[in-house]
């Protein structure tokens, strides 16, 4: 089945629409990677007011594909100057500063790296613990697998994932229902 950028953008981004995550990344297919730039910028703009961002991470031209960020710069800037959140960043390589310095740093770790840079994960609102276990595991033995793998108590997390769940089941009905991307995020 293929969607729409539009419906793509409340399936994979609902949660931060929502408020309940700073960010959200989502993969986008399309012949002309010039359109799908032009409408992240048209998106971005409509989101604004909202206290949403939208911008193009990373373009495969290859692929045909572009990773999409939509983020809460207000959330994202109160997390990523955690003092926890700067101490990993750091040991990750990264030069701290403000959200658009990091974003920038991030956006070519994404283009120049050959490696994936998983630190995104601390970008998307993961819990620090569970970003680093992923890097520390590579990805295996996780107590917990729903939305990202978790590294934490897994009661907790299966009740959070649920949760996550059904805002993005709600959100996607109500997009459906034909409620605008507009109406769907909360102001922040």
């Amino acid at each position: 089945m293929v969607h729409s950028f539009e419906s793509t953008l409340v399936r994979q981004c609902a949660l931060t629409l929502a408020g309940m995550k700073p960010g959200s990344l989502f993969c986008f297919s399309h012949a002309d990677l010039s359109w799908v730039r032009r409408l992240s910028a048209q998106w971005d703009t409509r989101l604004r007011p909202l206290g949403l961002s939208v911008r193009v991470l990373l373009e495969r031209r290859n692929a045909g594909s572009a990773l999409i960020y939509v983020w809460r710069p207000s959330q994202l800037e109160q997390l990523l100057s955690a003092p926890e959140s700067q101490a990993f960043l750091e040991s990750a390589g990264y030069q701290t500063g403000d959200v658009d310095c990091l974003l920038e740093q991030l956006t070519q770790r994404l283009s120049s790296h050959e490696e994936f840079p998983h630190e995104i994960g601390l970008f998307l609102g993961y819990p620090l613990p569970d970003v680093i276990g992923f890097i520390e595991h590579r990805g295996q033995n996780f107590t917990c697998c729903g939305l990202w793998k978790s590294y934490g108590n897994p009661d907790a997390m299966k009740q959070c994932f649920s949760c996550y769940r059904t805002c993005i089941d709600t959100y996607v009905r109500l997009y459906e229902q034909g409620t605008s991307i507009e109406a769907l995020a909360i102001p922040a």
